[in-house]
């Protein structure tokens, strides 16, 4: 056995069913975007290599996040950045793009990374199981500190704390009455409820 054959062309990454495909680095990824074989407006986001569409946006989902953006951009501490649906660059072959990101006002956006990340929000609808399930994992996995899914329909909130490989040591789940604060910014504690909002289920 040759062990020093050196891979000639692209990486590739495995799907479910066993078979390779190619990996797509970020890098590819912005290419495709500028030369338009990919839409600015197309949601997706890059998983180990693998371009994997998300759900469209609904109602709730909208209506949820326009409420939190008006609440904490006016609560917002002076020292700290946020920014909604930006491109989170993990590695050059995975991104994501949560709904809401607050940093540390010092990180420029370029250099933003994980670690610098004080809170993070996800607003689901379709895509529930999924930010509960698989990206909640991951986001354990790569340290998020305070990760937080908000159920738009249900306006329950699940947060999610103590990162580790193995998942969130501390997950606990709060109604659309109670008091949420974050564990970095408490100015941005929340209740749903305050902001007008009623579940729809």
């Amino acid at each position: 056995m040759n062990l020093h054959v050196r891979q000639i062309g692209p990486e590739t990454t495995q799907g479910a069913e066993g078979l390779p495909r190619r990996a797509w680095t970020l890098a590819e990824v912005e290419q495709m975007v500028e030369a338009g074989i990919i839409g600015r407006h197309e949601r997706f986001e890059l998983i180990d290599g693998e371009i994997v569409p998300m759900s469209p946006k609904g109602a709730f989902h909208e209506n949820v996040k326009r409420a939190l953006n008006r609440f904490w951009t006016k609560a917002l501490p002076a020292e700290t950045e946020v920014l909604t649906e930006t491109t989170l660059r993990i590695g050059s072959r995975e991104f994501r793009e949560p709904d809401f990101v607050f940093w540390p006002g010092s990180v420029a956006v370029a250099d933003l990374k994980p670690e610098h990340l004080q809170l993070t929000v996800e607003i689901s609808d379709s895509s529930l199981d999924y930010d509960l399930g698989r990206k909640a994992a991951y986001y354990a996995s790569i340290g998020l500190t305070d990760y937080w899914v908000i159920d738009a329909q249900r306006l329950v909130t699940t947060v999610h704390r103590d990162p580790g490989p193995s998942g969130f040591g501390t997950v606990t789940k709060h109604d659309h009455g109670t008091l949420i604060t974050p564990l970095l910014l408490p100015a941005l504690a929340v209740r749903l409820a305050d902001l007008g909002l009623t579940p729809a289920v």
